[in-house]
């Protein structure tokens, strides 16, 4: 295999992994209405698939890092499959309960295997020293253009439905559903006959159960401990309390922008699907910043051949630290819209929103880089399981917060508090460290699994 062709992989999976996703986006609550649920067992399905995800998204995390990376994209992708058909033909509100908890389990298997597949790949094709940015850049552009493409089949494909079928045939709004497990199969198949693996080490279920714990919890301890991981945690929860202000806040704006909640509505639709756009923008602009700042500074931190690298260079940490700025301007931008009504505030409102999912698209690749740099192969999908929720802590923490504050004191001062939070994490990227130490031998799972050579 070569670097190009475990490029194309990457991106084929992240394509395949989210297109599901995006095609249930726009038609998941309309299709639970539609078979009896009301708006609050709509909101305790979506909370139960949370839940999964939040428990199950370290030991899934660990599992990844003792069995490997294709097994465990193997199982999310059968798991979906299963639980998307479920939903194109659940009737009861039971039934959804089971489409969420299987979600939820199909999500945290997913989350981190397939980028540390691709940089395990990497690092054995070209060594350590090799340059993540642009293939981390275009695999997140594809899990944005998934999203995109989805969210507009999703929402276009049940008003074609009935010119193709009987509407008693084939509901339109199961169709979504149906083509998303459609996708999942494809991404099975390409998952188990496109991405190979070096042989792990064979042991019996007994060593895997005991093994997982002791990876989960070597790798908590080096993402608390450790002065680079630490930094990086908490940029993640910045930009989960950003997206939640984002998710929470923007919808009901543009509504009020555009004066009817059906216009809001298609209003939003459109948006977020510039937003995914500018999203996938940001992702493939981050390395050309970096170099360019790279540049500015005269000098590239490079790493020892083997091992981590000894830090981020400075072309990454000014790269984030401009992507925190233009973020903060966004939400800056979002919040003075509150003053403005009718067209202008519409578009004002929308053009922010692109920009801001640019601005955080490009933390997020180069911090994703340097969460990578810092940590080797046997914890590295565990981190990224830290990593996610971080993120999902810092929504959380947005959801209490910012849902309170744009309740007493409208949409403009919670944006505003978004604004002024991001812009304090760029200090995180100030002097930052190099590259935590102590990444081998954090628990004696891990330095078997290093000294074996195992991945």
């Amino acid at each position: 295999m070569t670097a190009r062709s475990a490029l194309r992989r990457y991106m084929l999976v992240n394509f395949l992994t989210w297109l599901p996703v995006g095609l249930m986006a726009a038609v998941m609550v309309l299709l639970m209405t539609e078979r009896g649920l009301s708006l609050a067992q709509i909101g305790l399905a979506v909370t139960l698939y949370s839940v999964v995800t939040i428990t199950l998204e370290l030991p899934t995390g660990g599992l990844a890092d003792v069995i490997g990376r294709r097994r465990v994209l193997a199982m999310s992708a059968a798991v979906t499959v299963v639980a998307y058909a479920l939903m194109a033909t659940a009737t009861t509100y039971w039934m959804f309960l089971v489409v969420g908890v299987l979600k939820g389990v199909a999500r945290a298997l997913s989350s981190g295997p397939a980028t540390a597949w691709y940089v395990d790949t990497l690092h054995q094709l070209e060594g350590r020293d090799a340059d993540l940015k642009p293939g981390l850049a275009r695999g997140g552009a594809m899990e944005s253009v998934a999203l995109c493409a989805g969210m507009l089949a999703g929402g276009a494909v049940p008003l074609a439905m009935p010119l193709l079928v009987p509407r008693d045939t084939l509901l339109p709004l199961s169709a979504p559903p149906l083509l998303g497990s459609a996708a999942a199969l494809i991404l099975l198949v390409v998952v188990v006959f496109a991405l190979p693996e070096p042989a792990h080490e064979r042991r019996s279920l007994r060593a895997v159960v005991a093994e997982v714990p002791a990876t989960v919890a070597a790798g908590v301890r080096l993402a608390v401990g450790g002065p680079v991981l630490r930094r990086l945690m908490l940029a993640a929860a910045v930009s989960g309390v950003v997206l939640t202000s984002i998710e929470l806040l923007t919808p009901g704006r543009l509504a009020e922008l555009a004066g009817t909640a059906e216009g809001g509505s298609l209003a939003y639709s459109v948006v977020a699907a510039l937003g995914f756009a500018g999203s996938a923008g940001g992702q493939l602009l981050a390395p050309v910043v970096a170099r360019a700042l790279d540049a500015r500074s005269g000098v590239t931190a490079t790493g020892p051949s083997r091992g981590p690298s000894r830090g981020p260079s400075r072309g990454s940490v000014r790269g984030a630290i401009a992507g925190a700025v233009v973020s903060a301007g966004s939400l800056g931008v979002l919040a003075a819209t509150a003053g403005l009504d009718g067209p202008a505030g519409l578009v004002t409102a929308g053009l922010a929103y692109v920009v801001l999912f640019v601005g955080l698209s490009v933390i997020a690749l180069l911090c994703l880089e340097m969460t990578h740099q810092a940590v080797t192969a046997a914890q590295r999908t565990t981190i990224g399981s830290v990593e996610s929720l971080s993120l999902q802590a810092g929504g959380a923490l947005g959801n209490l917060t910012l849902g309170m504050l744009a309740t007493q004191a409208g949409p403009g001062a919670a944006w505003t508090s978004a604004a002024v939070l991001v812009l304090a994490s760029a200090l995180l990227y100030v002097r930052m460290p190099a590259a935590d130490a102590g990444l081998t031998g954090s628990s004696p799972a891990l330095g078997r699994r290093e000294r074996s050579g195992t991945d």
